[in-house]
This record gives C-alpha cells, sequence and structure tokens, in this order.
C-alpha cells in the first residue's frame, strides 16, 4: 500500500524537522521482505536522480524476514519534482514487494487535540508548539467537556464542545469525523481525551496517537494509577501509541517509567503519573511530526 502524505506548503522553516536548516528533503518509510540489493536500489534511486542523502536508517526483524528502512534526502537538485517521486518510485517499491510512505519536509500537518477535563498535556503540547517544538498546525480541539475553553481561547484555537450522551455515539462521531474533514487535519492527539473511539471511527480516520497513564500492557483501562497502587508495583509509566479498534493496544510509539515507594498514595501517583503522560505524548507527537514511526503489523520501528 502506497501512503502520500496530503500536501499543504510552508516556508523553509520546516526543515528543522530533519535538523538540517536551509533545504527541503524527502523522507522515505518502507518495509519489504528482506533479500539482497535492497539498500543499494534504493540508494542507487536516490544517486542516479541526483539527491543527497542525509539521514539513513535500517531495521532488520529476523522473526518476521522484514527489511525496514527510513531514509531522508535533499530536494534541491534532486531530477524529480516532489509530484513525480511516487510514480518513479513504485517501479523499484512494487517489484519487492514493498509497503512504503513518501513525505515530504515542506508539508505542514494539521493537528486536532482532543481533551475531556485534565490539561497538563494539552498545555504542554501547546506550549511546545508555540516555542518551535512540535512543527504542525493545530487548528483545532475537540472536548466533551466546555471546561478546557479559556485555553484554546488564549491560544487562538478554535474549541468545538461536543457532549457525550448515552445511545448517540454514531451521531457523535459523524459530528467529530466532520470537523476533522472541515478543518483537513491529518492527525488526532487524544490528550486525555477520557472516552473510546469505536471501531467504526478507527476505520474512517486512523492516524490517532493517544497517552494511556500506565506501562502498557499492564493495567489497561480506566483507573491504572489506583490498580497499581493497589497492586503494591515499585514503578509505574506512561505509553503513548496509536489507537486501533482494541482498547489500548495499538502500536506502543514511545514510553517512560518513574519509581515510587511504599510512602506514595493514590495522589502521588497520579502527581508523578501526569508529568511522565506530558513528556511521553510530547516525544511521541514529534516522532510523528518527523517522520520517524514505521508501523508495521502491530508493531513500530522508531528511528530515533
Amino acid at each position: 500500500m502506497i501512503q502520500v502524505a496530503q500536501a499543504s506548503q510552508l516556508t523553509l522553516y520546516d526543515v528543522e524537522i530533519s535538523g538540517t536548516m536551509g533545504f527541503s528533503t524527502a523522507t522515505l518509510l518502507i518495509s519489504c521482505p528482506d533479500q539482497q540489493g535492497l539498500v543499494a536500489k534504493i540508494a542507487s534511486f536516490i544517486y542516479t536522480n541526483g539527491g543527497n542523502i542525509i539521514h539513513a536508517d535500517q531495521h532488520r526483524d529476523e522473526a518476521a524476514g522484514l527489511f525496514l528502512s527510513r531514509i531522508e534526502w535533499q530536494l534541491e537538485g534532486f531530477a524529480l519534482p516532489p509530484s513525480q517521486i511516487e510514480t518513479a518510485f513504485s517501479a523499484i517499491a512494487q517489484p519487492l514487494g514493498a509497503s512504503w510512505q513518501l513525505r515530504f519536509s515542506e508539508t505542514m500537518p494539521r493537528i486536532a487535540i482532543w481533551v475531556s477535563r485534565q490539561n497538563h498535556c494539552l498545555l504542554d503540547l501547546l506550549w511546545r508548539h508555540q516555542a518551535g517544538e512540535l512543527l504542525c498546525k493545530i487548528p483545532l480541539i475537540i472536548s466533551n467537556h466546555p471546561d478546557l475553553e479559556a485555553i484554546a481561547d488564549q491560544f487562538g484555537i478554535d474549541y468545538h464542545h461536543l457532549p457525550t450522551r448515552k445511545n448517540t455515539r454514531q451521531a457523535h462521531e459523524a459530528k467529530q469525523l466532520a470537523l476533522l474533514q472541515k478543518y483537513k487535519i491529518d492527525l488526532v492527539v487524544l490528550a486525555k481525551y477520557m472516552q473510546i473511539l469505536s471501531p467504526d471511527f478507527v476505520r474512517q480516520f486512523s492516524q490517532v496517537i493517544n497517552i494511556h497513564h500506565s506501562f502498557l500492557p499492564a493495567f489497561v483501562g480506566a483507573n491504572p494509577y489506583h490498580r497499581a497502587y493497589e497492586r503494591g508495583v515499585k514503578i509505574i509509566g506512561a505509553t503513548a501509541h496509536y489507537v486501533t479498534s482494541d482498547l489500548d493496544a495499538g502500536p506502543i510509539i514511545e514510553q517512560d517509567v518513574v519509581q515510587i515507594s511504599h510512602r506514595d498514595q493514590v495522589s502521588d501517583l497520579i502527581r508523578k503519573g501526569k508529568d511522565l503522560e506530558r513528556m511521553v505524548l510530547a516525544r511521541a507527537v514529534r516522532l510523528h511530526l518527523q517522520n520517524r514511526i514505521l508501523v508495521y503489523g502491530n508493531r513500530t520501528v522508531v528511528f530515533a
């Protein structure tokens, strides 16, 4: 399957994504059955078209027999315009049985942040975005509560309050999907959005990152800090993952942990956990924006 990022223009300010200032780049994420000559074939395609490779990384999953790679090259002087690279590269990728994505640094992703009542992850993402750490546009915040609208107003972002009610999920998600289409959203970030997305929603919009307040696969679902306290664990964690139709079971992007002691109460676990949630979610979103995540099956390779 070939996926090409939606085109949305911005200036060369975006090249900080690759850590190289002053030029635009293309990034190829590819996975295919492992075989001889793969690196040479991909590098030759870039070289023969006048490209200069600035980042290259690869991984071999021996159990799956897969070759996975991320290659980024400079577009200045490249013989093919971005609109023609997909067609040209497909002649190489198809015989390899490859799945691949082609992304361009001049594409500015558009993010919608979904929240409930907790503000710590929302504020952290907005501060990082304001500081230039997250290179994207954030035109939309959706919430099932009105509590955080003042924050959206502070940052000049449209806020849509869509309250959830029993037996109205289908109509509720239809409104959410309509807003995503209206605002041309590329990625949804669930920043403590305490609702479960239906399998039907995920089928229609699959680019969703969630932050879960435990070190998955431990303590799936609600109230993980309370269950961790009852279990007497010595570490707690946070996990950022892509959302699938299976609850808290999507491909994991980023995780971290912090130690706790017998002196910590549930309130201490929650306080420490919030710090982790902010950092883990921000790192996951940044990795996604930098096109460093390759999903295969229910796993990820993160070319950090």
